[in-house]
């Protein structure tokens, strides 16, 4: 089988799936599945719709086009704000995006006038992690506007945490999201649809309380997929985190020194680079590098250790495996390695159990 391969086992993921609906549900926070880690593939959206999911989320609009057109029955959320130039674009393939600026819902508002549906808005407000979102002071002026144009519906507010700044759901942020909901209702005398948060580590805050106050939704993406295993509980129980096994192979198998020898400068990435001496070793290479994957979240499953990589080659020094030229290496990933190894086209996508 060609290698470099990424290996997605589907009836681990609808298994993952179901188990978050389940635990999210119990706290009254229905789940929306993120699928911009996947490239809105549409085989892995039909497991997540499949098993209980009924709005995706995808920060591409081509990525959500891919998922329209491959028949995927699902309402589609657009999860990086729109820009004003693509406007109509946005209406034509999203039922609901995020926004912050009134700008842009005004330009919405004229495509979706223009397209003869009314589109659905999610104002972001700023929490604290300085990614995107309105300053709390300043969110029900954006609702009142919001709320006076004819093309679009405001459905809810949102917020994103633990991406950009790394701030985690609290106690203080959360209940802040949800007096905002409350006052908002209280103001402009409607319910709203999504009081929504972001981000997988949102389980870390729901476990330990009973109730999730006004916040009824969640974005997730990494725990759906590899069971939150990056997270810092090191996965959420009951979950399956080895859904995604990348597969590379060996095409080059040589004892050598560990250090480089000669005069040292830059390497290729604009970088001088610093390494151990560990000896003699064998050195391996295999048939990926950086174009393909972040390296530095990937976790062989057989006891060598990853020494770098360069644009086309991941080093690693063997230890005691007996690698030879053409045997396979397997890693478990992060979701930036899976995110960047689903991007790459040089890296083959192997579907397993597709019968679930």
């Amino acid at each position: 089988m060609n290698t470099p391969r990424l290996e997605i086992d589907l009836a681990k993921i609808g298994h993952n799936v179901r188990e978050i609906v389940r635990l999210y549900g119990a706290k009254g926070v229905g789940i929306i599945g993120v699928t911009k880690g996947v490239l809105g593939d549409p085989v892995i959206a039909d497991i997540f719709v499949k098993n209980g999911i009924t709005v995706l989320a995808d920060s591409r609009i081509a990525n959500l086009r891919r998922m329209r057109e491959a028949g995927i029955r699902a309402t589609r959320l657009l999860l990086r704000m729109p820009t004003l130039s693509e406007a109509d674009a946005v209406v034509r393939n999203a039922d609901i995006s995020l926004n912050s600026e009134v700008a842009v819902i005004r330009e919405l508002s004229k495509a979706a006038l223009s397209c003869g549906v009314r589109h659905k808005v999610i104002l972001m407000v700023e929490l604290g992690d300085l990614r995107e979102g309105i300053m709390p002071q300043d969110l029900e002026e954006a609702v009142k506007e919001t709320v006076s144009l004819e093309g679009v519906r405001l459905a809810g507010i949102g917020s994103n945490l633990a991406c950009f700044g790394g701030v985690k759901p609290d106690e203080n942020n959360m209940s802040l999201l949800s007096s905002l909901a409350q006052e908002i209702e209280d103001r402009f005398k409607f319910q709203l649809e999504f009081v929504s948060i972001g981000c997988s580590t949102v389980y870390s805050w729901l476990k330990s309380v009973n109730q999730a106050k006004r916040v009824n939704n969640a974005r997730v993406g990494d725990s759906l997929l590899l069971g939150g295993r990056d997270l810092e509980e090191k996965g959420i129980p009951g979950l399956h985190y080895d859904a995604f096994t990348l597969v590379a192979e060996v095409i080059e198998s040589k004892v050598k020194p560990s250090l480089p020898y000669g005069e040292i400068g830059l390497d290729a990435f604009g970088s001088i680079p610093t390494f151990a001496d560990r000896g003699i070793i064998r050195r391996v290479i295999l048939n990926i590098g950086r174009q393909d994957v972040l390296y530095t979240q990937l976790y062989p499953r057989i006891d060598i250790d990853i020494l770098g990589a360069s644009s086309d080659h991941l080093i690693v020094d063997a230890k005691k495996t007996d690698l030879k030229v053409g045997d396979e290496v397997k890693f478990d990933l992060d979701y930036g390695a899976m995110l960047q190894a689903m991007t790459s086209p040089y890296v083959a996508k192997i579907y397993l159990n597709r019968a679930v």
